[in-house]
């Protein structure tokens, strides 16, 4: 779609953010060890997906040595791992891991994208990095127009809200709590904001994020983008 390749080029040239500029660069010239072979993408990351999906998943940042890296969103680590291993048991995804940009994987009616196009230190942007990246987020919003939404994570979530706020689709953000498993219905013309714990190394090996608690979030929102009437 030519207006989802407009904005990804324009994502992917953004440098407003200073202290995020100098950190992905900084890792992408250093590298982790283990990928001292790699030509680091080292640049704001864009969203990735079926142009045509009517669920959109939002993270939170790409991580340092794995969407800075790869150039793909969840493309290249552990988190990566777990949420497409997720999706194509779904049935969003025709393969169930993420390596490269050019390993084959493809969603269906699926579009991936981030709060944060670039990997912030310790995997904590500040609020006006968030602010600087949320017109990105909201431009994706009104390209794909998608009938679910889900938020991995709070802060994920957080700028979600924030959005629907300043357009009047809500009052109070505090009025939808974080809890996983949760759903939100909103006005005429929202998506449907389903809500997960994200899939970070620290949620999946401790076992609060389990495959079978993500298979469940999946689910919901299958059942109901099947039970819905389509665009």
């Amino acid at each position: 779609m030519k207006a989802l390749d407009q904005l990804n080029a324009r994502i992917i040239l953004c440098r407003k953010c200073p202290r995020l500029v100098t950190y992905r660069a900084k890792v992408a010239r250093e590298k982790r060890l283990s990928f001292r072979d790699w030509d680091y993408w080292g640049k704001p990351v864009p969203g990735f997906g079926d142009p045509n999906a009517e669920l959109l998943i939002l993270g939170l940042a790409p991580a340092a040595h794995g969407g800075n890296r790869t150039g793909r969103v969840f493309t290249g680590d552990r988190s990566g791992d777990f949420l497409y291993q997720a999706l194509y048991e779904a049935g969003f995804a025709n393969q169930p891991t993420s390596t490269r940009r050019d390993d084959g994987l493809e969603l269906m009616n699926a579009y991936v994208a981030a709060a944060v196009r670039c990997a912030p230190p310790a995997n904590k942007p500040s609020p006006s990095e968030e602010a600087n990246c949320r017109p990105y987020l909201e431009k994706e919003l009104e390209i794909l127009r998608p009938r679910a939404l889900l938020a991995l994570g709070a802060i994920a979530m957080r700028v979600y809200l924030g959005i629907l706020k300043e357009r009047g689709g809500i009052k109070s953000a505090a009025a939808f709590p974080f809890r996983h498993g949760a759903s939100y219905e909103f006005s005429a013309g929202l998506p449907r904001l389903f809500v997960s714990y994200h899939p970070s190394q620290q949620n999946t090996f401790t076992g609060r994020l389990t495959e079978a608690m993500m298979a469940g979030v999946f689910g919901d929102i299958r059942k109901f983008l099947e039970g819905g009437s389509h665009r």
